[in-house]
Order: structure tokens, then sequence, then C-alpha cells
């Protein structure tokens, strides 16, 4: 009977081994760290490519017999504007929680907490990216292919360069909308295997 009543040995240098052991760090931290950089790495791309559209061609001017010089850039479209706004943004959000992931790999007591928020403001700055991509798609586009209808002619058959370095930028926006999406799942991943199971 005496025995029944001691608890058993093994069962108690298990329980103490649990909950000495630290808890497993997993490769998300280093991942979310190398997709941040990533992101402030294609927005200042996206930014530097777009800024650096520019171009001079002699145009014909209507109704009159000479031509001119008339100059493409990208300040003479507020959406071109609104997306190099965005982009900097994008690229300042980047930098900013890059060094704060590479802090909370070095002090992980708060993570949790940190990839709430970090979720969170990931699906709101791919929201402005989003937007601002596909403001200067469709201005860009319209460039492209013009608009019969309202009589928008076409003008990269004669800014071809310009068009080019838009068409560069808006790619290079769409891969960091990507980089949002999925940091944004990465973070509610690691989240989720927080969760008590």
């Amino acid at each position: 009977m005496a025995s029944t009543d001691k608890p058993d040995h093994r069962e108690s240098i298990k329980s103490e081994e649990a909950l000495a052991a630290p808890p497993r760090r997993s490769n998300y931290s280093s991942v979310h760290v190398a997709l941040r950089v990533l992101l402030f790495a294609a927005s200042v791309t996206a930014v530097v490519v777009m800024v650096t559209a520019k171009q001079t061609e002699i145009v014909p001017v209507p109704v009159f017999p000479f031509s001119a010089p008339l100059e493409a850039k990208f300040s003479d479209s507020p959406a071109f504007i609104y997306f190099i706004s965005a982009l900097s943004v994008a690229g300042l959000y980047g930098i900013l929680t890059t060094l704060a992931s590479i802090s909370i790999v070095l002090k992980p007591a708060c993570a949790t907490r940190f990839l709430l928020h970090l979720a969170l403001l990931d699906v709101l700055m791919l929201g402005i990216v989003a937007s601002a991509t596909g403001a200067a798609g469709g201005v860009g586009y319209i460039g492209l292919k013009g608009n019969s209808h309202v009589g928008w002619g076409k003008v990269c058959n004669v800014y071809d360069k310009f068009c080019q370095h838009v068409g560069s930028s808006i790619a290079v926006a769409l891969f960091a909308s990507v980089l949002l999406v999925l940091l944004t799942m990465l973070s509610v991943f690691s989240i989720y295997r927080k969760i008590p199971k």
C-alpha cells in the first residue's frame, strides 16, 4: 500500500524537463526579417525607377504646322505622385519593421503581441501599396493603349523609355504587394502556432 501513495519519480522528472526546456525557436523570425528587407528594397527600387521616368520628344502640335519638344515625367500624373508617396511610406515602413523584427529576434519576450500589431500594420500597408499600384497601372495602361471612347491617344509609342520605366516600377511594386501578403500570412500563422492546444 505504501507504494501506491508515492508519486512516480519518472513523471516528475519529465514535468521538470518540460518546464525547464526553452521554447522551440522557429525559423519564422529570420524569414520575417528577410521578407522585410526585400520589402524595403522593392519599395525603394520602385520609387527610384519611377522618379527617373523622364523623356523629352519632339511632338507635332495639333492645329499648327510645327513640332515642339514635350516632356513626359512622373509628376505630370497625380496617380504617379500618389504611387511615389505610397511606395516611399512602404520603404520607410519596411526598414522600421526590419529593425523592430531584429529586436524581437534578440528579445522574444513579447513576440506574440508584436506579431499581432505587425499583421494589422502589414494589411494596412498592403492596402496602400495595392491601391497606389492599381492607380499607377491604370494610368500606365491608358498611356499604352489609349482610350478611343473618350479621345485619349496612346503615348507609349512616342515616349517609349518613359513607359518602360513606369511599367518596370509598377512590376516591382506588385512584387512589394506580394511580399506584404506573405508577411501578413506569416505573422498570422506565427500567432496561430502560439495558441495553446
